[in-house]
């Protein structure tokens, strides 16, 4: 079976609605929100979304909070590098 959309991917649904501009960047939220993410408890490619800021892994079954449509948002994996880096500072001094 041949591919059904080229360029629109996910957004393909809308069709001609919306404006190229928001189905582009609602593309980009939906294909994060549906992939597969990385459990950090088994490893395992699993982690998916449930609703909105609940992720559970298929294989471990454990329930994680994370971004509404990733799993770890650009500004959580800040604050936990600033963390770590200040918890090293401390126990070095």
């Amino acid at each position: 079976m041949g591919r059904r959309t080229k360029k629109v991917g996910i957004t393909g649904k809308f069709g001609t609605r919306y404006g190229a501009s928001l189905r582009k960047r609602l593309r980009g939220i939906e294909t994060t929100q549906h992939a597969k993410y990385n459990c950090a408890f088994c490893g395992k490619d699993t982690m998916k979304r449930h609703s909105t800021g609940i992720w559970n892994c298929g294989s471990c079954r454990k329930s994680v909070a994370g971004g509404a449509y990733m799993l770890a948002t650009p500004a959580a994996v800040t604050v936990r590098s600033n963390i770590a880096r200040l918890r090293k500072v401390r126990e070095d001094s």
